[in-house]
């Protein structure tokens, strides 16, 4: 049976929220949510959060949760989720990001299924904009399209498609920062150099596609948040409280 684990990468360090991890949402901290969701995934051998600060690790730990401390010096999540996994038996990892405290266990099951049974080296998730409650044109909301087989062409912060008058209408879809791996596929992703496209836009998942790599892209339909700022957080911490009413 393959091996599954999800890690959550989480620094103190953000320049747009600093300490983010730590950040309330309805009285429990946004890792604590995040790794308690991921949890509710039945499929994970191991659920990790990694990250370089001993205020994140000394939290996780006290909620009973598992931590691994990693280098300061990492370029993306990504980076620091391969140092993270050394030692650890598995063949599979999912990536679930510390700032994306609500996307739902069958969206994770849904990604590994496609995994396994794909094939795929990498893989990752994306809802459509009239479903997700997001602002296509922030570039804080990451844009995916797709081939007809499902495979991204291109991520971007920039509005694509571009819907030029006249053109045929193609549904604008919004990138969940969740991204799945082959192990070998992994330890080769972090060997590559940061790619130019990565970094103009900012998005890890571009070093792959620059090197050549497929990345399967599920269409999900529920409404999560990227948490990005403390506007966001707020915005959280209302879709969380509306989750718990219903």
């Amino acid at each position: 049976m393959t091996k599954i684990i999800a890690v959550i990468p989480a620094r103190y360090a953000s320049s747009r929220f600093p300490g983010k991890p730590l950040a309330l949402i309805a009285g429990v901290s946004m890792i604590q949510r995040c790794y308690e969701n991921t949890r509710k995934c039945s499929r994970f051998d191991q659920v990790i959060v990694a990250t370089d600060d001993q205020r994140i690790y000394d939290h996780v730990t006290s909620f009973g949760g598992k931590a691994v401390m990693t280098s300061p010096n990492h370029q993306t999540g990504t980076d620091r989720i391969a140092e993270a996994i050394q030692g650890i038996d598995a063949e599979l990892i999912v990536n679930v990001q510390g700032d994306e405290p609500m996307i739902p266990a069958d969206v994770l099951e849904r990604l590994i299924d496609a995994m396994l049974e794909s094939k795929a080296d990498m893989g990752t998730a994306a809802v459509p904009f009239d479903e997700a409650g997001a602002d296509p044109n922030s570039p804080n909301a990451v844009k995916v399209v797709v081939d007809k087989r499902g495979f991204a062409l291109y991520f971007s912060r920039s509005l694509i498609p571009f819907p030029r008058q006249g053109g045929v209408p193609v549904e604008p879809m919004l990138h969940w920062g969740l991204y799945a791996y082959t192990r070998s596929f992994l330890e080769q992703f972090v060997k590559w150099p940061q790619s130019p496209l990565e970094m103009c836009e900012k998005l890890e998942q571009l070093r792959a596609l620059e090197n050549g790599a497929r990345i399967m892209v599920i269409k999900a339909h529920h409404r999560s948040i990227g948490v990005d700022t403390p506007e966001d957080l707020a915005m959280a911490e209302k879709l969380f409280l509306e989750s718990q009413a219903k």
